[in-house]
């Protein structure tokens, strides 16, 4: 099944994943104009009355490169819905969403079919969160169009599953958008996960240092200086394990190797964003493959830098003698 046609616009296969409190207008807009998908979550926006400021400014400024650059234009841009039943302002978002005709909406956290159908009514199109398999069958039953399928090491609320075992066990069945994250941070990763079946890379944990990032200083250097082994898999922070800067945690005076289990019945995104966050500022998400993250710069350069190792994988890939690989 081919890509939906607003993908055309692409000049990587790559998504920047929503990133809580960091990504804003600035960061999207940078993205986007870039070549890649640009996306944040619409609970960034606070009060709920900014959502529409914001989409506001992403569209306007969108159309004005696009008038401007006709032979480069600007990639699609995504919101990201928290479906959790303690979101009281998803309908509220959905109706901002709808007035500026959001071209991909990114939900995660449950799937719920009113959502799609509220999505697919100003033709939209929606890209559900999954950690297994059991969800992924549950999204697209519920009319989602695409899976993002969050394997081991990936930001945010990251599953357990490797990715080679998760693409291979969905694509048996679904022949739809997959999109793949978990430490894709180069172009190499880009280009293994579509030769593993995906069709694009989830990018978020790179894009914290991006010099148009939300994030303190401190954050984005934490996440130039860090490695695979400075990242702690928890739930206490959010109800939902998730993945976190172990320097971040050790300063807000916890131990980050005996950390209490926290109790998911807990988890609360009422009246904004999850209130235990908003408690815990100073905690750091992050994934794995910050590894690969060099310097504090513009999206765009390092969007540039993506591209060129893309294609040089490509080429390097292209390039094996027909004997094989040791040929």
């Amino acid at each position: 099944m081919a890509l939906p046609p607003l993908f055309d616009r692409l000049r990587l296969p790559v998504i920047g994943s929503p990133l809580f409190i960091v990504s804003g207008p600035d960061l999207v807009i940078a993205q986007c104009k870039a070549g890649i998908v640009g996306s944040f979550p619409a609970l960034n926006a606070r009060p709920q009355s900014q959502l529409d400021e914001w989409l506001h400014r992403i569209t306007e400024e969108l159309a004005a490169w696009n008038r401007d650059n006709p032979g480069r234009p600007a990639a699609p841009f995504a919101v990201n819905q928290i479906v959790h039943r303690s979101n009281d302002r998803l309908e509220q978002d959905l109706e901002t969403c709808a007035k500026w005709q959001v071209p991909i909406v990114i939900t995660s956290l449950g799937a719920q079919e009113a959502v799609n159908q509220a999505v697919h009514g100003w033709g939209g199109i929606t890209l559900h969160d999954v950690i297994n398999d059991r969800f992924a069958h549950k999204a697209v039953e519920k009319g989602a169009d695409g899976l993002i399928l969050v394997c081991a090491g990936a930001g945010g609320h990251a599953g357990t599953l490797s990715p080679f075992a998760f693409v291979q066990e969905t694509r048996a069945w679904f022949d739809g958008p997959i999109i793949l994250s978990g430490s894709i941070a180069n172009g190499g990763a880009i280009l293994a996960a579509q030769a593993m079946g995906a069709d694009l890379a989830y990018i978020g944990s790179p894009f914290i240092a991006a010099a148009e990032a939300n994030a303190e200083t401190d954050y984005k250097q934490g996440i130039v200086a860090g490695g695979a082994s400075d990242i702690v898999y928890t739930n206490l922070f959010t109800g939902v394990h998730g993945n976190y800067l172990r320097a971040s945690i050790e300063a807000a005076g916890l131990d980050p190797d005996a950390l209490p289990v926290s109790d998911p019945s807990k988890m609360n995104f009422g009246s904004g964003g999850n209130q235990k966050a908003k408690a815990w500022r100073d905690i750091w998400g992050s994934g794995q493959g910050i590894g690969a993250v060099r310097a504090i710069e513009p999206a765009g350069a390092f969007i540039d830098r993506l591209d060129a190792e893309y294609r040089a994988a490509r080429l390097k890939v292209g390039g094996l003698p027909a004997g094989g690989w040791s040929a």
